[in-house]
């Protein structure tokens, strides 16, 4: 996630939220798109805070919860993403996820990736947010390769807080591409404005940077959009057919949904060992490692409890 540019010289910059439906519903694009680059791009995560510590607290809690829950339901439709059989509430503050996100980039891209995508599981899949500093590291334990007391005190440091920080206002300097946008997408990525007056990304926006200039990939997109964004700034960088054998594919993935086998896998479907949890909008497929890690956790999403 860090280090100097590979000589390419281009860097994608994912403006993202654990938080996010819509970046959570983006998962399948951005990773076949990573798989694509192989490398020989830097990828780098810039943490928006979607619910910030200043957000009001809604006036009715329950009717906030069913109404979100309504909205990603939404969502849904167009990603085809997973969502939890019962979310227990709106997440109060993006802050914690994001600080153990952050903090797991120290531990290499592979934990960072896995950390990220157990945060975003919590709430779509198991529909508690990891929303409190316990709440977050709980719903990262067991990931392969974690030092998981070197990230609790990452998290807690500040230098990981100044990174989160300037993420948040790096995420709220926008390109002038994203105050405008005219396409046609359920989700177009038109840059948003904020509760303090300034704006910020839409997310998740991709933006794709080089010595030549920039690309900006805002909303929900496809991988081709994603790919045409690459190639007018490094022509060639993307290789086709991202897609990887049934059990490498969850070996190194961990987990799939449906639209990411479809995506990344030879056959579009998981190998016969994965395990299956119901959502409410589809399966999601696991590991036996990380099913077995994550026994209660599953159970509760699949019982709605």
């Amino acid at each position: 996630m860090t280090g100097a540019l590979p000589a390419s010289g281009v860097e994608v910059v994912e403006y993202t939220d654990p938080m996010c439906p819509w970046a959570w519903g983006s998962e399948p694009v951005f990773r076949a798109l990573r798989a694509a680059l192989g490398g020989r791009v830097r990828w780098r995560r810039v943490y928006a805070i979607l619910f910030d510590h200043d957000d009001d607290p809604p006036p009715d809690p329950s009717a906030e919860t069913a109404w979100y829950a309504r909205h990603v339901a939404e969502i849904g439709v167009h990603t085809r993403a997973p969502y939890a059989v019962r979310l227990s509430r709106v997440a109060v503050s993006s802050w914690p996820s994001s600080l153990v996100a952050k903090a797991a980039e120290r531990q290499g891209a592979d934990v960072a990736d896995r950390v990220l995508r157990r945060l975003r599981e919590s709430v779509f899949v198991v529909g508690e947010p990891a929303d409190t500093e316990g709440g977050a590291l709980a719903a990262v334990r067991g990931v392969p390769g974690l030092d998981a007391e070197r990230l609790r005190s990452d998290a807690a440091s500040d230098s990981v807080l100044d990174a989160v920080r300037a993420d948040r206002a790096e995420a709220r300097r926008p390109v002038r591409e994203v105050l405008s946008v005219a396409e046609d997408s359920p989700h177009p990525g038109l840059a948003k404005e904020t509760a303090e007056g300034a704006v910020r990304y839409a997310l998740p926006t991709l933006l794709v940077r080089s010595p030549a200039g920039h690309r900006a990939v805002p909303g929900w997109r496809s991988f081709a959009a994603g790919a045409r964004a690459l190639d007018a700034l490094c022509p060639g960088v993307v290789a086709d057919g991202p897609r990887l054998p049934p059990g490498e594919a969850l070996e190194r993935l961990r987990s799939l949904t449906g639209p990411e086998a479809e995506l990344l896998v030879e056959g579009g479907r998981p190998p016969s060992y994965a395990v299956r949890v119901d959502t409410a909008n589809g399966p999601l497929w696991l590991h036996p490692e990380e099913a077995a890690v994550r026994s209660d956790a599953i159970r509760r999403a699949v019982s709605g409890l």
